[in-house]
């Protein structure tokens, strides 16, 4: 069930116009009215803080904000506890109203998100999308007609705060560096290794090929790894930012470059450079946030493509391939 604390404590208040003593005020926050229910329904701050699930102090700073902006005294303490004033006693009305409307709210809402109907925003590196999920993907997508699924294939980092996608798919070195608020599953672990093509191998084998260029994505130098192994990569770089351009040159005998292991081992025109063991690199990590995690189309393609991760390990992790 959405639990309204958190869902309208993440929004823009709700509008309530409430008439007291002559009085018209606008936009009382959704918060402060659950805060004046809780109390007026127990006659207790200690009891209402309990069943909001916060302190005390919150629950008496609430209640101020909400007399402050109707203006008017809504309790009067008393020995026995937390009693209406005669303003009190007609907020009371409104604010039942809104409470029923928020239900009405709430129950459409979360009826609509437990069909396994919708928009799907599923953000996830080009590598992941078009050498490994596409066939889980278009599975996914057989097995739920209803769902409208919207690819975001990017290196950028999608904000899942802002609703820019519901499920993020990223490569995690540290999971100290996840923000707080996301909630993820952490799949298997995610190894590199250098590669060159067959081709090219084979003429170094055979001594008959000159320097080997080290293909890198950025200007940042020639990588450790273009000198780790039994090939040493010399001359001048060359770069390829975009990732497909990348795999290109390696196949295309240009020369020798690092690669996600599950890319270079399932590729039969390319070879792991020898002398170089794979690296791991960080994990992969299923990412949501808030609310969203609890529709039903996310739940379903989370648990769907946890179970394709765990059987793509060996592959992931690099232990597929021994390498020539």
């Amino acid at each position: 069930m959405i639990d309204r604390a958190s869902w309208y404590g993440r929004h823009e208040p709700c509008g309530l116009r409430v008439t007291v003593q002559d009085r018209t005020v606008e936009k009382v926050d959704w918060d402060d009215v659950r805060y004046f229910l809780a109390v007026g329904r127990s006659g207790s701050v200690r009891a209402a803080a309990e069943r909001l699930g916060v302190n005390h102090a919150t629950v008496l700073r609430r209640i101020a904000q909400f007399e402050q902006r109707l203006g008017v005294q809504v309790f009067e303490k008393r020995p026995s506890g937390y009693r209406l004033t005669p303003a009190g006693e007609e907020v009371v009305e409104f604010a039942e109203q809104m409470e029923a409307s928020s239900h009405q709210l709430e129950t459409r809402v979360f009826g609509r998100d437990q069909s396994a109907r919708g928009l799907l925003r599923v953000t996830l590196p080009p590598f992941l999308a078009t050498h490994l999920l596409m066939p889980d993907l278009a599975d996914f997508a057989r097995l739920h007609p209803d769902i409208e699924i919207e690819i975001l294939s990017t290196g950028e980092v999608a904000n899942l705060t802002n609703r820019e996608a519901d499920v993020a798919i990223r490569f995690v070195v540290d999971r100290k560096i996840l923000p707080l608020n996301l909630h993820g599953l952490m799949g298997p672990q995610l190894a590199g290794g250098v590669y060159l093509s067959r081709d090219l191998l084979a003429k170094w084998r055979a001594g008959a090929i000159g320097p080997i260029r080290p293909i890198v994505i950025n200007d940042r130098g020639v990588p450790d790894w273009a000198n780790a192994g039994e090939i040493r990569a010399a001359g001048a770089p060359f770069r390829a930012p975009d990732a497909e351009a990348q795999v290109a040159a390696v196949r295309h005998g240009i020369g020798m470059t690092r690669l996600p292991c599950f890319v270079g081992d399932a590729d039969p025109l390319l070879a792991r450079a020898p002398g170089i063991e794979p690296r791991l690199n960080g994990a992969l990590w299923i990412l949501t946030q808030g609310e969203t995690r609890k529709t039903k189309r996310v739940r379903l393609f989370i648990e769907f493509l946890s179970l394709k991760f765990a059987g793509y390990a060996p592959l992931l992790t690099g232990l597929s391939a021994s390498g020539d």
